[in-house]
């Protein structure tokens, strides 16, 4: 599985790379790595826009008080970096997004009409894992999380988005290219209700939040396994687990279920009888990290990335110096449809230059010689169909957008 480590195509790809002067765990994503996350990026805000989420934009850093009334800060505090004093005040960047979005909630009233509320964020984290821990875009030290919660009425509705968020998360993985039971799994983590230094100290709810979700993957006829001593400390969760290129297994994405922060942060709605009632709240990632998917999706396609995912589409190759003006015409065309394309006018001769776009796995080059200047075509091979002959930049176009759609 060497041939598919992340750490070593994603630096022959040019997608990103790390330097000691920033720190370590730190990546710096170039133009191609940073083309790549928009396209995931984009993807997940779109599905889940369509799902009836609401995308937020909150703070990476907060008082500390925030972490404290949550309970992240006693529970993370090793893995949290050190508290900022600014005016007196204590700040932190922030490890996790849930308190924001709660604080969100909290703005205004809310009525059982409104919810579910789906709140969603891609938001940025940060977290001091140890230097040990550290592995390419695997485990980083700051991340952006896929990250939303959804503020239920009922512990039957909170169920039914867990369910909800299973579909999307299938639905992602396919998308992705992902096959259930191959490339991915699901884990039931739950937790000990001796050890309440670690868990939130509620036995009852323990037993009923975990027999409502292990009764949910069932009736799904979802295959999962149970992990003891694996859930967050607010309640048991569903993990999506996967295996990197060196057999580490890790979690991807995850679905949780928490009846703690309701309590902590007094997270009420008025009723149908207009009177207040304790809210339920469902943690979900719907694709993880994007550091951490983009390892994934470098290591299962070994770089050869379909042509929505591919940080470059096509190519554009010259014969001769001669046709470098019609190229850059081409060049632009394409650009202006939004077609992420690329151009190479150098005066290498042609083999070079389409062993060099054969070597970057690219989904499609194309070559301008005489006969496309004389037509107006171009010329197109795609790395998985080889030769597709000559047509219209429009047609090509039209082929690229119908490989786009989801």
């Amino acid at each position: 599985m060497e041939d598919r480590d992340h750490k070593k195509l994603g630096k022959r790809l040019g997608l990103f790379t790390f330097s000691h002067d920033v720190g370590k765990g730190l990546p710096l994503f170039t133009a191609k790595g940073a083309a790549m996350r928009r396209a995931i990026e984009t993807f997940i805000i779109d599905e889940e826009i369509r799902r009836g989420y609401q995308h937020v934009r909150t703070p990476d850093i907060a008082k500390l008080d925030l972490y404290k009334k949550s309970g992240h800060y006693p529970h993370y505090k090793d893995s949290m970096y050190a508290p900022i004093k600014i005016d007196d005040e204590e700040f932190m960047l922030r490890p996790m997004t849930c308190p924001h979005h709660f604080e969100l909630y909290l703005s205004k009233p809310h009525s059982y009409r409104e919810l579910p509320m789906r709140i969603a964020e891609l938001a940025g984290l940060y977290r001091y894992e140890q230097s040990g821990e550290l592995m390419g875009l695997q485990r980083v030290r700051t991340f952006c999380l896929a990250d939303a919660h959804i503020i239920c009425k009922d512990e039957e509705q909170a169920i039914e988005e867990i369910g909800g968020a299973l579909d999307l998360i299938e639905y992602i993985a396919g998308v992705f290219g992902l096959e259930m039971g191959k490339d991915y799994w699901y884990r039931l983590s739950l937790g000990d209700r001796n050890n309440t230094e670690k868990y939130y100290d509620n036995p009852d709810a323990w037993e009923k939040s975990e027999d409502l979700m292990r009764e949910l993957m069932h009736k799904r006829g979802s295959k999962f396994v149970e992990a003891g001593d694996e859930a967050a400390f607010y309640g048991p969760k569903i993990d999506v687990q996967m295996k990197n290129s060196n057999g580490k297994e890790d979690t991807a994405f995850t679905v949780q279920y928490d009846f703690c922060m309701p309590d902590r942060f007094n997270l009420t709605y008025i009723s149908e009888d207009g009177s207040p009632k304790r809210a339920f709240v469902v943690h979900r990632s719907s694709v993880g990290a994007i550091e951490r998917i983009m390892a994934f999706l470098i290591e299962h396609y070994a770089g050869s990335f379909p042509t929505w995912l591919a940080p470059e589409q096509v190519r554009i190759l010259s014969v001769s110096e001669t046709h470098a003006a019609y190229a850059k015409e081409v060049h632009q065309k394409l650009k202006d449809a939004k077609v992420r394309a690329e151009i190479d006018i150098s005066n290498t001769a042609l083999g070079k230059k389409i062993h060099r776009a054969s070597e970057d796995l690219l989904p499609y080059t194309i070559v301008i010689g005489d006969e496309e200047m004389s037509h107006s075509t171009i010329t197109v091979e795609s790395r998985d169909e080889g030769a597709l002959g000559s047509m219209r930049i429009e047609d090509f176009v039209s082929r690229i957008r119908a490989e786009e759609k989801h």
